[in-house]
């Protein structure tokens, strides 16, 4: 379905203003009609994972974003919260750790673990979830959980693996990303690319931390920061 300018400003919490420099110095997809943008959220998706990989790493959910949500300033650690974290999952390719995945977590989040699976894999061969730097935040085009929480599984593959990233680096640490509407959808893409773009960050990652060690450290750091409008971030 077409959105309207005002309707992506609403999904990415800024500024219709904002939204007319995303499309003329970040190259956010549109098309006109009767000279009028139109956008495609499929297509929102990919541009943000594409900027997000890129040098940049980063994206919206800043100052505008901080103060029109506030629900979501903890957003990230509720999201994990409700989800889990696995270590040292044994697998050999992206497919077997995706399947293997689905198949632990699809009882706590009531998913089809098969069906799940596929809808990930899907994504994957559309365009690989890679950021760079050990990390990925497989996803779906599709809303997987019902009622008003988002849920991420952390991941650590027992080697790292292969995941199709800019870079080429196998990756180390996955953020499965399942969320309830559009706006969380990308207010979490964006919250986790911030987290990761810290090079303190990504060596505690490494260390595979487990469920609680990882919630203390994100609820610090989501308690801590500034807040950046999207032109200081990507523009």
């Amino acid at each position: 379905m077409d959105l309207r300018k005002k309707d992506v400003a609403e999904l990415l919490t800024v500024s219709e203003t904002t939204i007319d420099s995303l499309v003329e110095k970040s190259g956010l997809p549109c098309y006109k009609i009767h000279n009028e943008y139109r956008f495609n959220r499929s297509e929102i998706e990919d541009w943000m994972v594409k900027v997000l990989a890129s040098e940049k790493g980063s994206l919206p959910f800043g100052e505008e974003m901080g103060q029109k949500a506030p629900l979501q300033q903890f957003g990230l650690y509720r999201a994990i919260n409700k989800g889990d974290v696995i270590a040292n999952l044994d697998s050999s390719s992206k497919e077997e750790l995706i399947y293997l995945t689905l198949d632990g977590v699809s009882e706590k989040l009531r998913l089809n673990p098969q069906a799940v699976a596929d809808l990930f894999l899907e994504r994957e061969n559309l365009m690989p979830t890679a950021l760079n730097q050990g990390i990925a935040i497989p996803h779906t085009r599709e809303f997987l959980l019902g009622g008003l929480f988002d849920a991420v599984v952390v991941v650590y593959p027992k080697v790292p693996i292969e995941w199709g990233a800019l870079d080429n680096k196998p990756v180390h640490t996955l953020f499965f990303l399942f969320a309830c509407d559009d706006r969380r959808h990308l207010n979490l893409l964006a919250k986790i690319a911030h987290f990761i773009s810290s090079e303190d960050h990504l060596r505690f990652l490494e260390t595979k931390p487990d469920q609680m060690s990882l919630l203390e450290f994100i609820k610090t750091w989501e308690a801590s920061i500034k807040a950046k409008s999207i032109s200081e971030i990507i523009l």
